[in-house]
């Protein structure tokens, strides 16, 4: 098997920010888990160097555009090692070759009659350096861009989109994973109901020379468009390289949603009409936020990937944001959320794990894994993790990289829990019970040995070290290989440990002022509040009994059926960390209608489990009666508010 997956060509004219870090770690985490099922593997990123934005940028410098692109073209190649993201092609739109590619294919697409000469007079937007449609202005402005576009006239070169529109919308139709997530499909679908314009693929030299010539008028250069989705060709060697022909029938490409219809409409007809086959699949990200605000630059808190891993770590970086986000759906950064999970998530769970096994081991066992009693029937973890590698290998698979970490954490949680219930230090003193500690230390470093191969994609540098205390190598086919070694008892018995420093130290959290009360009756209205009664439905409670009740805002970013249930949904939601609750809600919601909702938990509820499904809170709901029976209706908050808001 084959992958061939890209980045979008990152445009030169800023900085690598957090929204190029994601997308390139989610290419770099995909591309290192196909290799780990043992696909042949292409990932490719690089850089867009031409267009009006970028001569205007470089004469704001008073540099020359090529002083300036390769500037900021070698921040963005610096920047991928930092973030441990290992692609196998770099590749530049000055790049010779691809100036040769792209001007072999403008001639063959014109000789082919899609391309023809006319004049045009439409509604230009720097910013995305294309021409607008009145239907997607909102009040007069770009949506993108919050500014008003040129109305400019001129002569043009022009792409035939609209011959190869039914083609596209069939192939669309035909082929339900071509787009990913489905809202982005739908989105695409949407657009291509009405009639498509052709594309205007020129700038006359006149107005910008920073472009590659058109190869049958050397009046004009080609627009920027035209030009860079072409690089996902030229990487491979189109048209008759070694790595085209094994590669190009596996291509899929990740983008975010702000260039979704170039990577869906303009670059699919373009390939048509080249005479190639479509893109496997398009896969659409959403935005990141910072402190639920968009990054912007006018504000001041773009984030800068050198930054994150000064402050958190390469490892704990590529974990939060691909745990943190819901693949397709906009999601926020701050550094209370980030923290939280290093010390909750890595420190807590999967850090003391390691270290309490790791030490068991070299305290009980002389650091060497034990054996396994082969008439022990404890399957516990054996079974959990079979499950768990299931849901991995689907979730990965379908990028939704945040429900495959919450099934690697909840086999991490199962093995904290089986440290406790089976007790290795109670154990070690029975003499007659050595044999059964020997096999709760195996089940114990098998799981290890497993977590470090899942873990492989997100984590590749704390992965390393894992591997080397559990005395494998780093290219041991038992870290590296879930295809051959993704079963369970893959650990031999007899393997000796080495000692590594721990995996994640806690992070401090930084003391915040507590916000000061200036009623000067506080106090006495604290005192009699603590005398007031609240009446419920259900009766009265004092107020010292409500105040024990923690309500939270949640964001639900999935949603699915419990299974041999026709009442019950399982939700995933964000207050502000992850959990599941089980929701008797199923009679009256969709799961596609809930992703995206906010709605009111109660958050310290002792967890439960429904239908074998771990419960941890309560949705609330109103109870309405009507004509039609009773109906629940979830209780949800007017406007945005951050995940894990108290709802006081």
């Amino acid at each position: 098997m084959t992958t061939y997956i890209t980045t979008p060509i990152y445009y030169v004219n800023a900085q690598p920010h957090l929204g190029h870090a994601y997308t390139t770690i989610v290419a770099d985490t995909y591309a290192r888990f196909k290799r780990l099922t043992g696909d042949s593997v292409r990932f490719q990123t690089g850089t867009d160097e031409h267009g009006d934005k970028i001569a205007e940028a470089a004469a704001s410098e008073g540099v020359s555009p090529k002083e300036y692109v390769d500037r900021i073209s070698g921040m963005f190649r610096e920047t991928w090692p930092q973030l441990d993201v290992e692609p196998d092609n770099f590749i530049r739109t000055t790049d010779p070759e691809h100036v040769t590619t792209v001007q072999n294919i403008l001639q063959q697409v014109y000789d082919k009659g899609d391309i023809y000469f006319d004049k045009y007079t439409g509604l230009y937007c720097t910013g995305c350096e294309r021409f607008l449609t009145e239907k997607e202005l909102v009040d007069g402005k770009c949506p993108d861009h919050q500014t008003v576009p040129e109305e400019i006239t001129e002569e043009n070169y022009f792409f035939k989109m609209s011959r190869y529109q039914k083609e596209l919308i069939d192939h669309i139709k035909t082929n339900s994973d071509f787009i990913t997530p489905q809202r982005y499909r739908n989105e695409v679908l949407s657009f291509l109901s009405e009639p498509l314009e052709d594309l205007c693929i020129s700038r006359p030299t006149s107005r910008l020379t920073w472009g590659i010539p058109l190869p049958f008028d050397k009046n004009f250069v080609t627009y920027v468009w035209f030009d860079a989705l072409i690089n996902y060709l030229t990487g491979i060697g189109y048209p008759h390289g070694d790595n085209f022909q094994k590669y190009w029938g596996a291509a899929e490409h990740v983008i975010a949603k702000d260039i979704l219809k170039p990577h869906a409409i303009y670059w699919p007809t373009m390939i048509l009409s080249i005479g190639l086959p479509l893109y496997q699949k398009l896969h659409v990200h959403g935005y990141w936020n910072v402190d639920e605000t968009k990054m912007s630059k006018s504000i001041g808190n773009v984030i800068r990937p050198a930054e994150l891993i000064d402050e958190y770590g390469v490892d704990s970086v590529r974990y939060f944001i691909l745990r943190e986000m819901s693949f397709g759906l906009d999601a926020s950064f701050s550094s209370d959320a980030i923290v939280t999970r290093m010390n909750s998530d890595l420190a807590n769970d999967i850090g003391n794990l390691y270290s309490r096994t790791t030490a068991m081991l070299v305290k009980y066992c002389d650091g060497v894994v034990p054996e396994a009693v082969a008439v022990d029937d404890d399957t516990v973890l054996c079974d959990l993790a079979a499950t768990v590698l299931q849901s991995y290998r689907e979730n990965m698979g379908s990028f939704q990289f945040h429900r495959a970490l919450q099934a690697v954490w909840e086999l991490i949680s199962q093995a904290n829990k089986y440290i406790v219930e089976n007790e290795p230090w109670a154990l070690v003193k029975d003499p007659a019970r050595q044999g059964r500690l020997g096999t709760v230390l195996y089940n114990l470093a098998e799981t290890l040995r497993l977590l470090t191969l899942l873990l492989q994609p997100v984590m590749p540098a704390t992965c390393t070290k894992m591997a080397r205390g559990l005395g494998l190598d780093q290219d041991s086919p038992l870290v590296t290989n879930l295809a051959d070694n993704g079963n369970w008892g893959g650990l031999v018995a007899g393997t000796r440990l080495e000692k590594v420093e721990a995996l994640f130290p806690r992070v401090a959290v930084k003391n915040k002022e507590q916000p000061v009360n200036r009623d000067k009756n506080h106090k006495k209205s604290s005192k009699a509040g603590k005398k007031q009664k609240v009446t419920l439905a259900e009766g009265v409670i004092g107020f010292d009994q409500f105040q024990k009740v923690q309500l939270r805002v949640a964001e639900i970013v999935a949603a699915e059926p419990v299974k041999k249930s026709d009442r019950l949904l399982k939700l995933t939601v964000k207050a502000p960390e992850e959990r599941t609750i089980v929701a008797g809600i199923a009679k009256f919601y969709r799961p596609e209608e809930l992703v995206g909702m906010q709605v009111l938990i109660v958050a310290n509820l002792q967890p439960i489990k429904l239908m074998g499904v771990g419960s941890q809170g309560m949705v609330l709901a109103a109870k309405v009666e009507g004509d039609e029976g009773t109906r629940l209706v979830l209780s949800t908050v007017s406007g945005s508010v951050p995940p894990g808001t108290p709802v006081a």
